[in-house]
């Protein structure tokens, strides 16, 4: 099918604000949006700057605005989002400073992720084999573990659009993971970062954050249960 591709491009070097180029595409109806920028920076404009790497939804680089959704551009196929003889829009993600058309700088993103310490904390003396736990329990923590750290939730949150010392959903989820871990004795010293008002009092529960995440983990409902283990340590 052929269609035109939207593309909001900014580069820093010569333009004071955003603007939108088009570009005709040929390509298949089971291509992807990533397929797309793809052809677009290798056969029109090689100049395009966007984020990429396994293609295949596991690293969450590719996250961007695809008519206006959050989504990973290796998982979205043409098919889902534009017709024969139509278009579609891609933007960088919002809520991040754009650095060059669809890459946003990272860096306040995994600045919250830091401050929530996703890391194993135990100091008690290791057993002499693995540290076991029951599948209940694994499965206690299991969605938080399946996180790719693409900020598709956060960066679809209108409070951290407005507010960018929200921790945001994603540190949120990586906390859920190791205060729900059995094996981990950290939960308090988390909680207490979640417990000041850049934490989870934040949240307004509109659930962009659950609609947006592409490994269909349950952010809303994680992060009611980070409020409640909150309010009842």
């Amino acid at each position: 099918m052929k269609f035109n591709v939207k593309i909001l491009r900014f580069d820093p070097e010569k333009d004071k604000k955003s603007h939108w180029e088009v570009y005709p595409v040929e390509a298949q109806p089971g291509d992807r949006v990533l397929d797309v920028l793809n052809d677009v920076k290798w056969y029109a404009d090689s100049t395009l700057t966007f984020r990429r790497s396994c293609a295949h939804g596991i690293c969450g680089s590719d996250a961007m605005l695809i008519n206006g959704r959050n989504r990973l551009a290796c998982k979205t196929l043409l098919q889902d989002v534009v017709k024969d003889g139509g278009s579609i829009t891609v933007e960088p993600i919002r809520g991040l400073k754009v650095e060059k058309d669809l890459l946003v700088d990272m860096e306040p993103f995994f600045d919250a992720y830091r401050a929530v310490m996703p890391w194993f904390m135990n100091d008690d003396a290791p057993p002499a084999t693995e540290r076991v736990q029951s599948p209940e329990a694994a499965e206690r923590m299991d969605h938080g573990s399946n996180c790719i750290l693409c900020a598709c939730c956060t960066t679809s949150c209108p409070i951290y659009w407005v507010n960018g010392s929200y921790l945001g959903p994603a540190a949120i989820v990586q906390a859920h993971r190791f205060i729900f871990d059995s094996r981990d004795h950290g939960a308090e010293v988390r909680m207490a970062v979640l417990n000041q008002n850049t934490g989870v009092w934040r949240c307004r529960t509109a659930y962009n954050c659950t609609e947006a995440c592409p490994r269909d983990i349950p952010i809303t409902q994680l992060i009611e249960e980070v409020k409640r283990a909150v309010m009842y340590q």
